[in-house]
């Protein structure tokens, strides 16, 4: 096996998502990544630090795909439009890169601030566009939560196979995201009154 010359992160990062959404995280480790790059494992050490460097390395590439994915969804959209689109944005990521994704899910330690930076750019994102609503700090706060909670409990069921009836999973969705929307209006009425 020879070197590969011009190694670079980008080659490392891209090579170990198609192994991640491929065959799982797991299936992620040093050894594997240097015979799919054709480098020895040695060489990846001048990239990241060990297999736990590159699982934060990918996990901030991942949570910078995701926000880029998410902010381009929602250009150009407002209020209901623009929650809709995020929302489709963000299963349609986990779809299309359940390893990379299933990366971004855990909350960063709060000592890497550059992981925190690229966490907060996603909720700050939907902060933004909850300002439609004109809701309290803490209701937008809330409301973020929620909306989280709602597209990834989806996403993850969906990639668990959690849903086998036989009835339209994006219509499913649709309804989920409608519905709490749906809540939000009723809280920001009443927030009006």
């Amino acid at each position: 096996m020879s070197p590969r010359k011009g190694l670079e992160l980008r080659d490392i990062l891209s090579k170990a998502t198609e192994i991640a959404d491929t065959k799982g995280v797991e299936a992620v480790t040093l050894a594997t990544l240097a015979r799919e790059l054709k480098v020895k494992s040695p060489s990846l050490y001048n990239h990241v630090d060990g297999l736990n460097g590159l699982r934060r390395k990918l996990a901030l590439y991942g949570t910078e795909k995701l926000y880029e994915v998410l902010s381009n969804a929602a250009v150009g959209k407002a209020g209901d439009s623009a929650l809709l689109e995020i929302a489709e944005a963000y299963l349609k990521f986990s779809r299309v890169h359940p390893g990379l994704y299933d990366l971004t899910l855990t909350a960063p330690d709060q000592k890497d601030t550059e992981l925190l930076k690229a966490s907060e750019k996603i909720l700050n994102l939907v902060l933004k566009v909850l300002e439609f609503y004109h809701l309290e700090k803490n209701d937008a706060l809330h409301a973020v939560r929620g909306f989280r909670s709602i597209i990834h409990g989806f996403a993850s069921l969906e990639q668990k196979e959690g849903f086998k009836l036989n009835l339209d999973r994006d219509d499913s969705y649709r309804f989920l995201v409608g519905t709490f929307l749906t809540g939000i209006h009723a809280v920001q009425k009443k927030e009006h009154e």
